[in-house]
């Protein structure tokens, strides 16, 4: 990517009050808040970082959005996977380069984009999703952010009914019942491979936990990521007075091999 911004690439633009707004930079297009309108033509060939004035004299703050804040700010068609989780979720499945991925439930793409960077150029992203204006969803917003150059085919379908897929390094889903995917996870990841489950309410888990003890999964852990900020202005240093606490149960599997059965000789 060009170190100066562009035409047609979007920006992250940030007033005074710290209230943040994705603007699609056009040739010739301006954008309007309450503080004054800004040109675009102000803004490309700049570096990423400047601070312009609106035609009222307001300071905006232009930034290329970190997937984070793209996430946050994006189109949703779903709720999303919050940048608290997908960062844990990156470690807990253990997405590497060349990695061969299933999500199903992608939802508006906040997780799949997460993904994508992780298994890299290299890697596949096979994403299942229910409702067909949520895929249409996702992909744009994917798109928009990484382009369309990338290893991801997504599927309108339930994946309740079965996988086609195998040999698959992960699963990953954001399922109200995943434990209805066990079964066929069996059969399309690979030995060790991982599976993830993002689940809101602890009696999901606890029924997702059951269906996996009788299973061929095992190393089952499940836990929780709380996220709590500082308010640190000279020497007033405090928690905030808000958290993003709860938000879901990350738990995890890994697919095992039967033990063999030992005759005695």
């Amino acid at each position: 990517m060009s170190r100066d911004l562009h035409a047609g690439e979007r920006v992250l633009v940030v007033d005074n009050k710290k209230r943040r707004h994705l603007v699609t930079l056009v040739d010739g297009g301006e954008f309007h808040t309450h503080a004054g309108a800004m040109k675009h033509d102000d803004l490309i060939g700049k570096p990423e970082g400047i601070t312009v004035r609106t035609t009222r004299g307001q300071r905006l703050l232009v930034l290329r959005p970190t997937l984070g804040e793209y996430i946050l700010e994006m189109p949703r068609g779903a709720q999303v996977i919050y940048p608290k989780d997908i960062g844990p979720i990156m470690i807990l499945a253990d997405i590497f380069p060349g990695a061969r991925v299933l999500e199903s439930g992608i939802g508006s793409g906040a997780l799949t984009m997460g993904i994508l960077r992780a298994i890299g150029s290299e890697g596949k992203l096979f994403g299942y999703e229910l409702r067909d204006d949520f895929a249409k969803r996702a992909q744009e917003n994917v798109f928009a952010y990484m382009g369309e150059d990338v290893p991801l085919e997504v599927e309108v379908r339930d994946v309740y009914e079965g996988i086609d897929h195998t040999d698959l390094d992960r699963i990953l889903l954001d399922l109200p019942e995943p434990w209805q995917v066990v079964k066929h996870a069996e059969t399309a990841l690979r030995p060790g491979g991982i599976l993830l489950s993002y689940l809101p309410t602890i009696l999901q888990v606890a029924h997702l936990r059951e269906t996996l003890e009788n299973s061929a999964f095992g190393n089952c852990e499940t836990v929780e990521i709380l996220q709590r900020g500082w308010h640190i202005e000279g020497q007033s240093v405090r928690p905030d007075h808000r958290m993003v606490a709860h938000t879901g149960f990350l738990t995890t599997a890994r697919l095992l091999v039967a033990e063999e059965p030992v005759f005695p000789s």
